[in-house]
């Protein structure tokens, strides 16, 4: 298991964002959470397979919606104990 902590800019408050998120990571078995930070930006904390990581990482990057992913801030940390994934 591999844990990766995600800094998301661009359009993706307001926009349905996070709960494209879980539903992603829902479909990929991908635990831990995704919450709106004051600066407009996104916060994920992802925990899952190396590959099932890179599939979720990659559609985070692809604007779903009404969404504009500017960026993606990405950085690995030590795996938590997740049992779920969860808007915060």
């Amino acid at each position: 298991m591999k844990q990766y902590h995600l800094i998301v800019s661009g359009l993706v408050q307001g926009v349905g964002f996070r709960y494209y998120t879980e539903r992603i990571a829902l479909s990929m078995q991908i635990k831990g959470w995704v919450r709106n930070l004051p600066d407009d930006t996104v916060e994920i904390v992802a925990q899952g397979t190396e590959s099932a990581l890179l599939a979720f990482i990659k559609e985070v990057k692809n604007s779903p919606g009404f969404s504009r992913v500017d960026d993606v801030k990405i950085h690995e940390q030590p795996p938590e104990n997740f049992t779920a994934f969860k808007i915060k």
